[in-house]
């Protein structure tokens, strides 16, 4: 296809691993997007640093022609000289060209693409967003607006950072205020946008970060949609650490000939090179015992364990809290409210054992995290690398530890052979293995509990729970449609007291006559079955008789029992 060119795409969905791993995981990230509850409204983000130290031969920010504010702001949170990405990407981007970033995560496109939207913003402007960042998750969102924020605190930028599971409201009333830069995800810009409190027809920037992780969480029909609502004349940034398939058709369709930008060499591998791999061949019956002594390593900081299905995550997590290690999971069966808990206990280091599956830890974003192991085989090349790119990021070094058990060694032949990682074969090897300890730099005398004397994690329970949890909002969410008339009678009564039991009263009456009515003599006093017979004399029906007619006329038989009008009509107020 020519570049340059615009024409439809066809829409793509997940392939079918992704969609049985997203209801293993029992976590909708579509479906979230769209919903005003199910996500904490903490802010996750950490203010702007730097990541790693920069070659010294790195130009610096000024010599790239950032606006002077910009590179004050930078110089503030200790930035002076720019990664190999924003090197490459920056004097192409604030010259409003196109630009296709492909480059590993951990390597600074965030500002690859920040300062360019904030030295090309028009400010002040009026109030209708100029720039669309769209990312992939909630995390991710917060974080790059925070990072914006920081970049440009000298040029009074106002930004606005939108996701799922949070209120409508508060961000249609920011939007009235006025906004220069919106960062969101997909689902919930599209629902701003075509509820017309979104104006995008002014956006002159655009930017899709993390596109290959969008395209793996469904939003890419989504993104399609926002793309036909903004100008065709604008500037169209795609940044992706990898390039399948539908990313590239994207790119050719809705960018204008882009310049792709790889900040590694051609030959360069899709894992950084200073994250060490090992891969083992484990028995399921020892991969616990063996994982108790990888997790004591002697230069082990912040770890990830990765699992593949939510079951195995919370049983890994608790046998690791039984052996003494500060262990916590994330997974789709815990509420939001405890989710938040597991990973602000994980950022803020009073745990250092992160246990969650893939989709519950998309955009988790936490730095110095040194020891990743995938517990269970991956499944796909795709899903490796977003593991492994936890760690070793910026310049830091780190491990990554794959475990395959006999039964998944064909899948990972196929991830080695799509990767070129020279690993076909993975090693057998159990806890007592000699080159598990040489490999991952484990001391001799461990065993597999973590001794008395190294347990100094405060643990998950140092980490309050907030009061109002996200999760009890959504999962009475779900069941809301058949209780709608139990929540409307208790909120009635929290508000009127004793007013609700006259209202119920006659039902229980009315209820207490139909089951008893003609049996019991007290009822029939109560429904004035005697009054009635005073008023017509003598020759009156029994109360039985009177019952009998009552049904008949219900069932559309007008007297067809013996009687008189004034009969009929006295039966009138006892229904």
């Amino acid at each position: 296809m020519r570049a340059g060119t615009r024409e439809a795409i066809p829409l793509t969905t997940r392939t079918e691993n992704e969609r049985n791993e997203a209801e293993n995981d029992g976590t909708d990230p579509r479906a979230l997007d769209h919903s005003q509850t199910g996500v904490s409204g903490e802010d996750s983000s950490h203010p702007l640093q730097p990541a790693a130290q920069t070659p010294a031969e790195a130009s610096t920010f000024a010599e790239l022609g950032v606006h002077p504010d910009i590179v004050r702001a930078l110089a503030e949170a200790g930035i002076e000289r720019a990664f190999a990405i924003q090197e490459l990407t920056l004097p192409l981007a604030l010259q409003g060209e196109d630009v296709i970033g492909q480059a590993r995560t951990g390597t600074g496109k965030t500002l690859g693409f920040g300062i360019p939207l904030l030295q090309r913003a028009e400010l002040p402007g009026d109030g209708t967003p100029q720039a669309l960042v769209v990312v992939p998750t909630r995390e991710l969102c917060l974080q790059v607006t925070r990072d914006i924020n920081d970049a440009g605190k000298h040029l009074g930028v106002r930004t606005l950072s939108v996701y799922g599971g949070r209120p409508y409201e508060p961000q249609i009333q920011a939007l009235r205020t006025g906004v220069d830069i919106v960062i969101g995800t997909p689902g919930r810009l599209l629902d701003l946008a075509e509820q017309g409190h979104l104006v995008l027809g002014k956006v002159r920037n655009l930017v899709l970060d993390e596109a290959d992780e969008m395209l793996d969480l469904g939003f890419l029909p989504d993104i399609e949609r926002i793309l036909r609502m903004v100008p065709d004349q604008r500037q169209t940034m795609l940044f992706s650490a990898t390039m399948p398939g539908p990313i590239i058709t994207l790119a050719r369709t809705f960018l204008t000939q882009p310049t792709h930008i790889r900040a590694e060499e051609v030959d360069a591998g899709a894992v950084h090179e200073r994250t060490r791999q090992f891969v083992y061949r484990a028995h399921a019956l020892d991969k616990v015992e063996l994982l108790a002594r990888v997790m004591q390593a002697a230069d082990r900081g912040l770890s990830m364990i990765f699992t593949r299905t939510k079951r195995t995550a919370q049983k890994i997590s608790d046998e690791l809290s039984e052996r003494g290690f500060a262990a916590a999971a994330v997974h789709g069966d815990l509420g939001q409210g405890a989710r938040e808990q597991a990973l602000r206990a994980f950022r803020s280091g009073k745990v250092d054992i992160l246990v969650a599956t893939d989709v519950a830890a998309r955009g988790i974003d936490v730095a110095g995290v040194t020891h990743v192991i995938n517990y269970q085989c991956p499944d796909d090349e795709k899903t490796y690398v977003h593991r492994i790119g936890r760690t070793g990021r910026a310049g830091r070094e780190g491990v990554a530890v794959t475990l395959v058990d006999w039964d998944e060694e064909s899948r990972w032949k196929l991830i080695d052979d799509a990767l070129k990682l020279g690993i076909p074969a993975p090693v057998e090897t159990y806890s007592t293995s000699e080159h598990l300890y040489a490999d991952i730099n484990i001391p001799e005398s461990v065993s597999g509990r973590l001794p008395l004397g190294q347990r100094t994690r405060e643990g998950l329970n140092a980490e309050p729970v907030e009061e109002l949890s996200s999760g009890d909002r959504r999962r009475g969410k779900k069941r809301s449609g058949s209780r709608t008339r139990k929540a409307t009678t208790e909120s009635t009564s929290s508000d009127a007291g004793d007013e609700d039991i006259p209202r119920s009263a006659p039902r229980r009456s009315r209820s207490r006559r139909r089951t008893r009515g003609g049996v019991a003599v007290e009822e029939q006093k109560e429904t004035g079955v005697e009054t009635r017979s005073d008023s017509v004399g003598p020759d009156s029906p029994s109360p039985e008789r009177s019952r009998r007619r009552r049904r008949r006329r219900r069932g559309g038989q007008t007297d067809a029992a013996s009687g008189t009008g004034v009969e009929a009509d006295a039966e009138l107020p006892a229904d």
